[in-house]
């Protein structure tokens, strides 16, 4: 079965914006695959304001998030892959998801062609639900 984070990252992202609050991504930027302005981390991480005034072209999949920001003026192409979204929350009241860690899965970067689903592969390891409040 398919990770739910991209699912649940657009989705909160929508009810975010629907609500006129300002949505905000916090983001493992030590993550090998996220492209980021590294300027801009710290300890490891970046929080980036992804509302629809902020950022240009916009594309959310199941691989990653991907847009053009600015930051000190300078446009910047910035990927980060789902697995790397440690949340999404809005700014004004801090309404949203924090995410756990998940295993990387394979073909996760923006140069990678391979298909994200082999056919009649099974997951393994054991099922398990978690409570989310």
């Amino acid at each position: 079965m398919t990770s739910s984070r991209p699912y649940l990252v657009r989705a909160l992202y929508e009810w975010i914006v629907d609500n006129e609050c300002t949505p905000h991504l916090l983001v493992d930027a030590e993550h090998p695959k996220v492209q980021v302005p590294s300027g801009y981390v710290n300890d490891g991480q970046i929080v980036l304001n992804v509302s629809p005034n902020a950022i240009r072209q916009l594309q959310m999949n199941n691989d990653a998030v991907s847009f053009e920001g600015r930051f000190g003026g300078v446009a910047h192409e910035l990927y980060i892959p789902v697995n790397a979204v440690m949340a999404i929350y809005a700014r004004e009241n801090g309404q949203g998801m924090v995410f756990e860690t998940e295993p990387e899965p394979e073909g996760d970067g923006p140069d990678d062609s391979a298909p994200s689903d082999v056919a009649g592969s099974r997951p393994t390891g054991r099922p398990s639900l978690k409570v989310v409040k």
